[in-house]
């Protein structure tokens, strides 16, 4: 589990993972950076990576919701399960293909390394405006995808961007990524006594069992006289 800063360590960590696997086939200076596609594509080889959408795992939605008690005390503590979609988009010298050679790099590392390794989330918490991420130490890890999109969709997400010319680019989703809430559950009291019943379906439960009177306590044994000394007296 991670704080709320585990969606923008993630996308950091992703930048990082892609600065550091271009190579052999990139031999120049390529920037990478955490934006959006530039309204004025850049000349020099530079690769953005833009988080376009948040959205709830559809298999995880409804399991970390908050849960109380009828005195309001908090039992589990709730917890939002993300998908984060990603535009990857390149640029570069048309003429010597430079977007493209680095969209291959981008797919190429992605579909090697589709795990978020945690040493580059560890190094992406050193960032200043990171401090305080705990990522890192979360037992999920962030698996990246890439997400198919025909024309109309592509040019609704390049829609979204105002005056922003398109760039060769792909799309890809990390998930799962899990966001805490603040407040700590207070623990349950234990339990005291378990009455374990059976009825039929849509017959009332039956009473719980009174619990079973002790064994009564055994009477002392009467003492027998002797009656050696009459038997004598008599004879």
């Amino acid at each position: 589990m991670s704080n709320a800063l585990a969606i923008a360590t993630v996308t950091q960590a992703l930048a990082l993972l892609i600065e550091n696997n271009l190579r052999p086939e990139i031999d120049m200076a390529v920037s990478v950076e955490t934006r959006k596609p530039p309204a004025e594509p850049p000349t020099d080889p530079t690769i953005t990576v833009f988080l376009y959408q948040v959205t709830p795992n559809p298999s995880m939605r409804n399991t970390g919701l908050p849960s109380r008690g009828p005195d309001g005390r908090l039992w589990t503590r709730p917890t939002a399960a993300l998908d984060l979609n990603y535009l990857i988009s390149a640029y570069g010298e048309e003429t010597e293909l430079v977007g493209q050679r680095l969209i291959g790099c981008v797919v190429r590392t992605l579909q090697e390394l589709p795990m978020l390794p945690t040493e580059l989330i560890e190094q992406a918490q050193q960032r200043p405006h990171l401090a305080g991420s705990d990522l890192a130490a979360s037992e999920q890890r962030v698996r990246f995808t890439p997400i198919q999109m025909d024309i109309d969709e592509t040019s609704k997400l390049w829609g979204m961007l105002h005056q922003t010319p398109y760039s060769v680019s792909v799309t890809y989703q990390g998930s799962l990524v899990f966001v805490d809430g603040r407040e700590e559950p207070r623990p349950s009291a234990p339990v005291q006594q378990v009455h374990p019943t059976a009825a039929p379906i849509g017959a009332e439960p039956a009473p719980a069992p009174a619990p079973a009177p002790e064994p009564p306590k055994p009477k002392p044994a009467a003492r027998r006289r002797s009656t050696s000394g009459r038997r004598k007296g008599s004879a």
